[in-house]
């Protein structure tokens, strides 16, 4: 057995360690909704009347009764609501590891959009004029954090200090909905292409919605240009020198706080192996890049296990990588076709054998 076959099997087995352990926490959280389901169970047993009780209660006391009608219409406005996805998302990531945590990060990988005709009447009318713009919003359901919710989360940058999850963009949310803003590439019948990958593949899309300057960029205008902007039909502003500010200067009205402005960025090496299967497999050197540069890692493996073997599947590839936290750098030392561990010990038994 090969050290790069050894390795690559100890990273197996953290990453095998560290879904064991996001599965404990999903128990734990599906026992405290559990929970919750029984004493509202249980509420709803103590307080039950048969239809005979409610109706001469509500005999005795018809301003009760009033009372308790406008109640239920109340309960039933907000007690939930549901929504059909109007498509869904593909993208080169199976899974949640190194899934990139803004759409900005990952601006060389493809995904696209596949409308739902059984939701969408003629998905291509509605999609008419939506290739005249150049960068459109998706909100979208975080399907795979339907029952994690949290109300403090660890960001990244804050090195395990939480905060509140609306002081955040985690995916760890009470309504658990997205929003990415990506770049459109182009429109093929019912199907939308875009660059700009913050989602998992499978990603259930609620709405798409133009990205528009005049209005989704925070700066004080005067009323001259405000009215001036109002005078064309909503979604037909020209476009011709507006855009997604590809600059890092925050418009002067603009605030966030210092542990997002002071974000820090990994330097991203690649091996000599590593560059020649690049080249092999034909894949975009530029998104991995992309993915590394940022730190895909979580707070708990940087604090845990701090510079170590690290791997993570893109497409029909998986690539292994070696942080070093002291240095500021990954280096990227294997990137090669998918397989899963049974495959890998077939060929180490075949090496043996011959």
């Amino acid at each position: 057995m090969s050290q790069s076959d050894i390795e690559f099997l100890k990273s197996q087995l953290s990453s095998a360690r560290n879904e064991i352990k996001n599965l404990r926490q999903q128990i734990s959280n599906l026992q405290r909704v559990h929970q919750k389901d029984v004493q509202n169970i249980r509420f709803s047993l103590e307080n039950f009347q048969c239809k005979s009780c409610r109706s001469s209660s509500d005999a005795e006391s018809p301003v009760y009764a009033t009372e308790r009608t406008e109640n239920s219409l109340q309960d039933q406005q907000t007690s939930g609501i549901s929504f059909d996805p109007i498509g869904t998302i593909k993208t080169v990531f199976s899974d949640k590891r190194a899934v990139p945590r803004q759409a900005s990060v990952a601006s060389e990988l493809l995904s696209r959009i596949e409308l739902n005709p059984m939701i969408i009447n003629n998905p291509e009318h509605s999609l008419e004029g939506l290739d005249s713009f150049s960068h459109i919003w998706i909100l979208y359901h975080f399907h795979r954090n339907a029952a994690h919710f949290k109300t403090k989360v660890a960001p990244p940058r804050l090195g395990g200090i939480r905060i509140g999850v609306f002081s955040t963009r985690s995916p760890h949310r009470p309504c658990p909905i997205g929003l990415s803003l990506v770049q459109l590439d182009r429109i093929e019948n019912s199907t939308i292409y875009f660059y700009g990958t913050d989602m998992v593949d499978g990603t259930p899309v609620l709405d798409i919605k133009p990205y528009i300057p005049q209005y989704d960029i925070p700066a004080k205008i005067d009323q001259q240009q405000f009215f001036s902007s109002r005078e064309a039909p909503d979604g037909e502003e020209e476009l011709a020198e507006a855009g997604p500010s590809t600059s890092s200067k925050t418009p002067s009205n603009v605030m966030v706080p210092n542990w997002i402005a002071n974000g820090s960025t990994l330097n991203v090496l690649f091996n000599e192996n590593a560059s020649n299967q690049i080249q092999q497999l034909g894949i975009e050197q530029r998104s991995i890049v992309d993915i590394l540069k940022a730190d895909p890692r979580s707070v708990y493996l940087r604090t845990k296990y701090g510079s170590q073997i690290y791997t993570f599947q893109l497409g029909e590839n998986t690539v292994t990588c070696k942080f070093d936290d002291q240095q500021s750098t990954v280096n990227v030392l294997q990137i090669r076709k998918l397989v899963n561990l049974s495959d890998m010990t077939d060929e180490i038994e075949d090496e043996k054998l011959n």
